[in-house]
């Protein structure tokens, strides 16, 4: 009996560690998961758009080309200058996370352990990969994870083999990544956070500036028809004083958001082998005609010496 509840009390505790320590990373990809059942839209912008509001550079490299069956590395990078923070949740200042989605054509997938190599198994120690869902093996999400450390991110990929499966072709091939550092400024369900920028609700005069709760702050506005009240969470800095006139729309703080989001889409040739022992082959010829061709000069160059031409 005892040890039945202790085995029941250790497994509530470790639920409860498991949600009270997961909440935090649930903004990215959580939501996405939970909301978009493909992260690309028709239009071709990734989701993580719609709450990542600001537009960063994001850099990816890939090989040219590579063959059936066959590891390699897609690199995913996320600048941005390591020295500034963001605002929290609760108002403080804290570092950048960072997190990327690689959307690989049908058949690519992340590869197994088991053939990644020592230098591969280096370069992404320390990164948790994840699948965007179970039936969607080629969409590939990272974060978020700190972003002092990973301001690149390797994703080893598993090349297919049309040998094995009928509906893999030899060919051109599109991979759609994105990559985002800091938080967002909207939420799934359209509220906005503390990162980002409050405006003026309406048109009129500062009346009053008073505490809130959990270190917001409420502004209110005389108006001609009356006053309204815009609530501030902790976070960004007020712009404004008790006085002043604001236009609707107006900004009331400064923007406290230094992260942002970019996509872009690069290129990978699935190379048949076949294709390249002909092109070497072809080389060959044409290098040992070449050779024949120059000897059989020399030859008839020493033909006319000794026939005195």
């Amino acid at each position: 009996m005892r040890r039945s509840l202790s085995l029941l009390f250790g497994s509530l505790l470790a639920f409860t560690v498991l949600l009270g320590g997961a909440s935090p990373s649930w903004a990215y990809p959580f939501w996405a998961q939970q909301n978009y059942a493909n992260p690309r839209e028709a239009t071709g912008k990734l989701v993580c758009a719609n709450c990542h509001l600001a537009k960063k550079i994001t850099r990816a490299e890939v090989p040219q080309a590579v063959f059936p069956d066959t590891v390699f590395k897609a690199e995913v990078e996320i600048p941005y200058d390591t020295s500034v923070q963001q605002v929290s949740s609760d108002g403080s200042r804290t570092g950048l996370n960072v997190g990327a989605v690689v959307m690989l054509p049908e058949g690519f997938t992340l590869a197994p352990p088991e053939r990644l190599t020592d230098e591969l198994k280096e370069e992404t120690a320390g990164v948790y990969y994840t699948q965007y869902s179970d039936d969607q093996p080629n969409i590939i999400l990272v974060g978020p994870i700190p972003g002092d450390q990973h301001q690149k991110i390797v994703f080893p990929v598993l090349a297919p083999d049309p040998a094995t499966d009928s509906s893999i072709h030899f060919g051109k091939y599109q991979l759609h990544v994105g990559g985002n550092r800091g938080r967002g400024q909207v939420t799934p369900a359209g509220e906005k956070t503390n990162n980002g920028v409050f405006n003026a609700p309406a048109t009129g005069t500062i009346s009053s500036i008073t505490a809130g709760e959990n270190g917001a702050t409420l502004v209110e506005i005389s108006t001609a028809s009356g006053s309204v009240t815009e609530t501030i969470p902790a976070g960004p800095s007020l712009q404004v004083a008790v006085g002043d006139q604001v236009e609707a729309g107006a900004p009331l703080t400064n923007d406290p958001n230094v992260g942002g989001f970019g996509q872009l889409d690069v290129e990978v040739v699935l190379q048949n082998p076949v294709r390249i022992y002909g092109m070497l082959a072809f080389f060959a010829v044409v290098a040992l005609a070449q050779i024949m061709l120059v000897l059989k000069k020399r030859q008839v160059e020493k033909v006319q010496a000794a026939e005195g031409f």
